[in-house]
């Protein structure tokens, strides 16, 4: 059966500079972002559409993980929404048999983003706080992101 959690945050960034770092950026962004997190990211396939591919090499602060890869199964680049499937690794190695991540841009004003975050899974595992974990951690990244970009970052 397939659970969800749901949480958003409002980011003092404009919905076109946060779209760019999150879905067109994400490699070069993530490791300068959150370099305790991830210590490198990159693109193993494809040109930043639906079915490419990114590995996330995991730093020190992430225990028991390595790596993870991750696919982007959706993309909607009209409403600012992006979807990425953990295909090997990570989640994956720990009772879930499907993790995705998406997120949803808003535009509240010029310089103010409403950012949804929706993470979906399947597990073998009854009580996973891995979930609720991954929903606090995507929030402080994007706020990690949002101090990024309001320094001028790109």
């Amino acid at each position: 059966m397939v659970k969800e959690i749901k949480t958003e945050a409002k980011v003092s960034v404009g919905i076109e500079a946060l779209w760019k770092a999150l879905a067109k950026d994400v490699a070069f962004v993530t490791e300068k972002v959150i370099p305790n997190l991830v210590k490198n990211a990159e693109v193993i396939e494809g040109d930043g559409g639906i079915g490419t591919v990114f590995l996330f090499n995991f730093g020190s602060d992430v225990p028991k993980m390595s790596y993870q890869k991750e696919k982007i199964v959706e993309l909607d680049e009209a409403v600012h929404k992006i979807g990425l499937q953990v295909i090997e690794g990570g989640h994956l190695n720990f009772g879930f048999s499907s993790y995705k991540t998406t997120f949803q841009l808003t535009r509240i004003q010029e310089e103010e983003t409403m950012v949804s975050v929706e993470v979906t899974y399947e597990s073998q595992v009854e009580d996973s706080s891995m979930p609720s974990k991954t929903a606090k951690s995507v929030l402080a990244f994007i706020r990690s992101l949002e101090c990024y970009l309001l320094n001028g970052a790109i």
